[in-house]
């Protein structure tokens, strides 16, 4: 029996239980096998998903500050004034 065994691994759940189009949770970026099969999962198991969960906030993270710099980049460069300026 491993350490693991003896300690229950939490679900990353944080109660934000919206689905992104690449069909990950935005609260805790599981995907539905892995929300809906999470009791069935070993300590091992459990885990893993957590260290995927992380890695897809880490790309989804790293995506969103790209496209922000993109948009931030494209602000300054642009010579035209925006319509509606005045308001």
């Amino acid at each position: 029996m491993e350490q693991l065994d003896f300690f229950d691994v939490p679900s990353p759940c944080i109660g934000v239980c919206q689905v992104n189009n690449k069909g990950y949770c935005k609260g805790c970026f599981r995907s539905r096998d892995e929300r809906f099969h999470w009791n069935d999962l070993s300590g091992d198991q459990r885990l893993q998903v957590i260290r995927l969960c992380r890695q897809r906030y880490l790309r989804i993270s790293r995506a969103r500050l790209a496209k922000q710099r993109e948009n931030e980049y494209r602000e300054e460069v642009s010579p035209q004034r925006p319509l509606f300026d005045d308001f």
